[in-house]
């Protein structure tokens, strides 16, 4: 079966001289259809770097990126625009929500940004806002919500478009603890019961464990 997400012999590095530094070398990793991958390593190993490559918010790099069986490495930067749109979901540490909208506004972005009537997706927001418990917040701003539930406003975002691959960018890093079970428990639910297929960056080992898969990252490659 064609992997959800193909990374080939990926390498990133900055600056030049005595300032070079190799982020990444000769990244080569796969993500399956229905697969809860979580990407560990030490601060500095280019976890971050390699999903910012990934999600294609970073296309200066060598080596070549796969999305659904589509070569997004060179790709016109409308054309990648397009795959971004319809096969990623993309949720940060700072959740990135628009304030002077409302919650199901926010959650209804991508549908707008894709040029798609929102009416028709009535039905769907209805689901995404009872699946993240969001229901009776459906009104309120992102200023009237704690850390957790603004999280959980971004991942509905992020799904609403009904993703193949869902990239996190250490989710719960800026989340205390039960917040931080929360929002893992809805990734797994998503996972479970959706079949979303999620790839998330973290440097936590209980985080990292809510995934079925742990991708190390060591001195620039995939240590296991």
């Amino acid at each position: 079966m064609e992997p959800i997400l193909k990374v080939e012999n990926v390498s990133k590095a900055f600056g030049a001289g005595e300032t070079y530094l190799k982020v990444l070398d000769g990244i080569d990793l796969e993500v399956h259809k229905g697969e809860f991958a979580s990407l560990m390593g030490a601060s500095g190993s280019g976890k971050s770097t390699l999903l910012y490559i990934i999600g294609g918010l970073d296309i200066a790099y060598e080596g070549n990126i796969y999305i659904c069986g589509q070569k997004m490495t060179g790709m016109k930067d409308e054309e990648q625009s397009a795959l971004r749109l319809s096969k990623i979901g993309f949720i940060f540490q700072f959740y990135n929500l628009v304030q002077n909208l409302s919650v199901e506004d926010n959650i209804l972005l991508p549908i707008k940004m894709a040029g798609k009537v929102v009416e028709g997706y009535k039905e769907k927001l209805d689901e995404i806002l009872e699946v993240t418990g969001l229901k009776e917040k459906r009104t309120n701003k992102p200023a009237e919500l704690s850390g957790g539930q603004q999280q959980r406003v971004s991942i509905a975002r992020a799904v609403m478009a009904e993703p193949e691959l869902l990239l996190a960018d250490e989710p719960t890093g800026n989340l205390d603890s039960k917040s931080t079970t929360e929002i893992m428990e809805l990734f797994k639910r998503l996972n479970e019961e959706k079949g979303l297929t999620i790839l998330q960056v973290t440097h936590s080992s209980e985080t990292a464990e809510y995934g079925k898969r742990i991708i190390r990252l060591a001195n620039g490659k995939v240590a296991g």
